[in-house]
């Protein structure tokens, strides 16, 4: 295959750094195509369990300095893994619903903070940004290959298929504290764009939430408000 640089409409998309491949390798090695190595990268330092673990799969291991200045031009990356894109459908149970992202590291980092709290399925509605982009992946450090997302044209694409999840939608309208809110299984939280966040109507048919702070702010970003809502949801998992 072409080594070009990643685009929305390729079947590939890669894990820039060693921490991203190795998790990828022990997680879901049959989605990985090949790695990539700087000739220069002594093969016995940090990354020769990954190196051997590649091997052990039978992975193939490129020497390529190209592939760096087309993959990752910063210059801060020894080793790169190239992986199959696959969507994988959403598992019945609890999940997170993020409506119109379009920011690639919150969208990383609400990966990563819903894998730390069990979450195992994230829901995204678009218009949205790439799960699959480099930038996306890179943010996750390593939680996108323990974490199962779909993306639906709307929510109401969504709850067509989950309509019996408890739906608690994070906003203003209408809402009550989230301390207060009653908690009942599945539920799914919704959350929406970095600027704008939900449209009323997402009171229609979701209850509205909302996580009170002080006035030296206006809100509080994506991913805290999303990890203050996960760990709510599951303090009692945690706290035990």
């Amino acid at each position: 295959m072409k080594l070009q640089r990643y685009r929305h409409d390729s079947p590939v998309s890669y894990t820039l750094g060693a921490t991203l491949t190795y998790e990828m390798l022990k997680e879901k090695p049959e989605l990985v195509k090949r790695l990539f190595i700087r000739p220069s990268t002594d093969r016995e330092s940090g990354i020769g369990e990954i190196l051997a673990l590649a091997a052990e799969k039978g992975i193939r291991i490129e020497e390529s300095e190209k592939a760096f200045n087309i993959l990752s031009p910063k210059g801060n990356c020894y080793l790169i893994g190239e992986f199959e894109k696959r969507e994988e459908r959403l598992k019945p149970g609890n999940h997170i619903v993020l409506v119109n992202p379009s920011d690639a590291g919150n969208m990383g980092t609400i990966v990563r903070t819903a894998a730390g709290f069990g979450f195992g399925d994230i829901a995204v509605i678009r218009q949205a940004v790439d799960f699959f982009d480099p930038r996306t992946i890179r943010a996750t450090m390593g939680a996108a290959f323990h974490m199962r997302v779909e993306y639906f044209d709307t929510i109401e694409d969504y709850i067509k298929k989950f309509g019996s999840n408890e739906r608690y939608a994070f906003m203003l309208t209408g809402s009550t504290p989230l301390p207060a809110a009653e908690k009942r299984e599945p539920y799914s939280l919704i959350f929406g764009n970095e600027a704008t966040g939900l449209p009323d109507r997402f009171a229609d048919f979701c209850t509205a939430v909302r996580i009170n702070h002080s006035g030296a702010i206006d809100s509080l970003n994506l991913p805290m408000a999303a990890g203050i809502a996960m760990y709510e949801f599951t303090k009692n998992i945690w706290n035990q």
